[in-house]
């Protein structure tokens, strides 16, 4: 049986590299966050809603 805090950190874990994975298949880098800062944001912050969803499904809702 799995303990909250397990559960937790294998859903940060996943959610850093989803994160991680979909910003580099995407095209997200250093060098758009230093020429266009809101655009940056933006696709960030939908791919973090991405990650999030996915961890929600997987490991919170299972």
């Amino acid at each position: 049986m799995n303990t909250f805090a397990e559960i937790d950190t294998s859903a940060r874990d996943m959610a850093g590299y989803l994160i991680k994975e979909m910003a580099k298949k995407q095209g997200v880098t250093e060098e758009l966050k230093a020429t266009d800062m809101m655009r940056w944001i933006g696709l960030m912050n939908n791919i973090r809603a991405c990650a999030d969803e996915i961890v929600l499904n997987d490991i919170v809702y299972s």
